[in-house]
């Protein structure tokens, strides 16, 4: 029985550690994307959801002819856009190309947040993705 436990501890330290390590080629260390996370958590989960899973329906229209906001975890196409251009959409907003409003479904956070948290965001949305998408982010990034 001790040779049992003495095991199971051995495979749970490691994957307790692994845990709270960030993922590789996320660009931040881990204060940094603790602190992008709550910035996500303050401005970004309302629309884009708390796990960042995105509006229902989101790949739909809405009644105003607006798409809903994208989800930036794995199953969503922020992974495809590199740094400069999220920081980009993050700080200037967006408009859906194929929104039938002219507002900006994204809105702007330049004024609201620094570089730095815009920064911190972008590596928190990276321990949303797999190992390829950030794989295939940073090449887009470079």
């Amino acid at each position: 029985m001790n040779k049992l436990l003495s095991g199971l501890i051995l495979l749970v330290i490691p994957m307790l550690a692994g845990a709270s390590a960030r993922p590789d080629n996320t660009g931040g260390d881990a204060q940094d994307i603790a602190n992008g996370r709550q910035v996500y958590e303050q401005y970004c989960a309302a629309c884009h959801g708390a796990q960042g899973e995105g509006a229902a329906n989101w790949k739909k229209r809405d009644n105003k002819g607006e798409m809903p906001a994208p989800p930036h975890n794995e199953t969503g196409h922020t992974w495809r856009h590199s740094d400069d251009r999220l920081f980009g959409i993050i700080a200037n907003g967006q408009r859906h190309p194929f929104n039938k409003t002219d507002r900006l479904t994204m809105p702007a956070f330049g004024t609201r947040l620094t570089d730095q948290e815009i920064r911190a965001v972008i590596n928190y949305l990276k321990t949303l993705w797999t190992d390829e998408q950030r794989k295939f982010q940073a090449t887009e990034s470079q």
